[in-house]
């Protein structure tokens, strides 16, 4: 993962070009290695050039950030106010800064004479950089450049001028933006002209110099401010080929977030959770043609995953900027998006925090009750027998036999059939791909093959539990037909209890099987001592004891290839479901089961389970 910046085709004469894209980190690492090791006498820098006393006022501020205002003005158009941050990750500003350390004299390029033409241009993702190196990346851009305009070339022209009466032996080191780099080096092969001044120049700019607000660093930054903060410890340290990951600053970022997460409402990740995040945000990092998600895409990924409060949490963590203060000299402003850039998206975010007003209990309505001595409760468990509790055990049905019309629905939908129409409509027309392929003038209509046979067994596994935190191992059978038998490992019960002789506890993963009655004692039958783990177990009983020909496993991540095959010698078949398809809030639901050491139990067991 090295950072080449050994860029030996843009070196012309005393001038060294380094073509950065503006805001991103990885150019900063090499930008700032390269200045380290040359010390050139000068650095010249594509900014405006009316915008430098506000830039050092900013640099004396870093590593707290600032944003410079001013107001443009033009024949034709009312006052527009252009909001520039200053950004420590910003290749611009570490020139600045690099170059004030190393005694460098600073020249800005950008005159003022026009507005900077706009460039519609769009760059690979930068993370790119540290998998090929500088070189590779800047020459790939090269092959396909923006469209060159007039307005572009003139502003290049007008910097090359600026750039041709920099000191006239001095090394000097070039950092433009790579959209610029092409039109620049054009327009130094030849003496350029002063360009003309600004027409306007008789009316002055309104500069100012912002403190904005630390609620709204995520929002206006390029980098979001965490992995800036990560940046401001790492240039102080920079040596030989080490950089800084983005994945690996993400990794740290989510996982503060679940920590915090944790303590505000008290909800454990589980390992599932992780990846489906891992793989969502791979994904919306595709779709925008990236190789690293945005902080944006974590926030997304996480609300979506795990449910809003997580989604804040990992927004909250991005937006950590620990040197940024809420209070300065400078006028402290909370800017948004639209203010600083186009075509901005919006993340809705819903915090659910418990409220005063739904914690009052109604006059008359009794609390729950309590222990009246610490201990009490436990002294009243027998430990002679144990049973379920009977509206538990309606929910896990129900949902059970929700997981069988689902599993046998996903396999429907891989066993459809999608053809041209030809001769006859088959099972109806399928809109999706008719559109898709509407340019071919075709409509397509689609095949759904009938499954045969019915679920039998069904495999839920919450944890896979390789830290044997689940050691109770039950099994129980149902009271009636149309209540399943069921083998489940969990949190001891009693360990956690909640009532006289009620314990309450965690599945790490059940099996439930019909008609009742039937099963022995799955955790000892020496049938299923091949299985290498409990999840295993559960499933080679449900192989067993399925009177149908399918079984359906759910969990974070399908079962070993022998599996299959150990299926298809009893004439089964595993239809494996994964947990993240299916809702986080009801399978956090479903995870709690509550255990009773005698029948009796039941008939008060509503006081105190919740």
């Amino acid at each position: 993962m090295s950072l080449d910046v050994d860029l030996g085709g843009l070196t012309r004469g005393r001038y060294r070009y380094f073509p950065v894209v503006p805001g991103r980190m990885e150019f900063s690492v090499a930008l700032r290695r390269l200045l380290l090791e040359q010390k050139p006498r000068v650095v010249a820098v594509e900014l405006p050039d009316f915008l430098a006393p506000m830039y050092r006022r900013a640099l004396q501020r870093l590593p707290e950030m600032s944003v410079i205002l001013y107001m443009a003005q033009s024949e034709d158009e009312d006052d527009r106010a252009i909001f520039v941050p200053v950004e420590p990750a910003d290749p611009f500003t570490e020139a600045l800064r690099t170059a004030e350390e190393i005694g460098a004299e600073v020249v800005f390029l950008e005159p003022d004479t026009q507005e900077r033409p706009h460039i519609h241009d769009a760059c690979p993702d930068t993370y790119a950089v540290q998998r090929i190196g500088m070189e590779k990346y800047v020459e790939a851009y090269r092959v396909f450049p923006a469209e060159r305009t007039d307005e572009i070339s003139e502003h290049a022209s007008a910097m090359a001028w600026k750039l041709q009466g920099a000191h006239p032996y001095a090394s000097i080191v070039v950092v433009v933006s790579l959209n610029l780099l092409d039109p620049l080096l054009d327009a130094m092969e030849v003496p350029q002209e002063p360009p003309e001044r600004r027409r306007a120049s008789a009316v002055p700019l309104d500069v100012k110099l912002l403190n904005p607000h630390p609620e709204s660093l995520a929002e206006i930054t390029i980098e979001h401010p965490y992995l800036q903060e990560r940046y401001e410890f790492f240039r102080l340290d920079l040596q030989g080929e080490a950089t800084l990951d983005k994945p690996r600053v993400q990794l740290d970022l989510l996982r503060e977030a679940e920590a915090k997460y944790k303590e505000s409402t008290g909800e454990v990740l589980a390992h599932w959770h992780r990846r489906s995040i891992a793989r969502y945000t791979r994904n919306l990092a595709h779709v925008a043609g990236d190789l690293v998600a945005t902080a944006y895409d974590l926030a997304l990924a996480a609300r979506s995953i795990v449910d809003d409060n997580y989604g804040w949490e990992v927004w909250q963590m991005a937006n950590r900027y620990l040197a940024q203060m809420d209070h300065s000299t400078l006028e402290t402003v909370k800017l948004t998006a639209g203010e600083i850039w186009l075509n901005t998206k919006r993340l809705r975010i819903r915090r659910r925090l418990p409220r005063p007003k739904q914690r009052l209990k109604p006059t008359g309505i009794r609390p729950r009750k309590k222990e009246t001595i610490p201990g009490e409760w436990a002294k009243q468990t027998s430990g002679d027998a144990i049973c379920s509790y009977p509206p538990e055990d309606l929910v896990i049905e129900e949902y059970g036999r929700f997981l069988k019309k689902k599993a046998k629905a996903l396999l429907s939908e891989e066993r459809v059939r999608v053809e041209p129409f030809t001769t006859s409509l088959l099972d109806g027309i399928d809109i999706r791909e008719t559109i898709r392929n509407w340019h071919s003038k075709k409509i397509y209509v689609r095949q759904a093959d009938r499954l045969a046979g019915e679920v039998g067994s069904v495999v839920i596994v919450f944890d896979e539990d390789r830290q044997d935190r689940c050691q109770y191992l039950t099994t129980w059978l149902g009271e009636h037909s149309n209540e399943s038998d069921m083998a489940f490992y969990s949190t001891h019960p009693f360990d956690n209890i909640v009532g006289p002789g009620i314990g309450r506890a965690e599945y790490g993963g059940l099996l439930m099987t019909l008609p009742p009655r039937r099963m022995y004692d799955v955790w000892s039958d020496t049938d299923y001592d091949f299985a290498e783990s409990k999840p295993e177990r559960l499933l080679m009983a449900a192989l067993d004891y399925s009177v149908e020909r399918f079984v359906v496993y759910v969990a974070a991540k399908p079962p070993r290839s022998i599996f299959r095959s150990i299926a298809a010698h009893l004439n089964r078949k595993i239809l494996y479901v994964p947990i993240g398809q299916l809702s986080p809030t009801k399978m956090k639901r479903l995870r709690v089961v509550h255990v009773l050491d005698n029948y009796d139990r039941r008939a008060d067991a509503k006081d105190y389970v919740w």
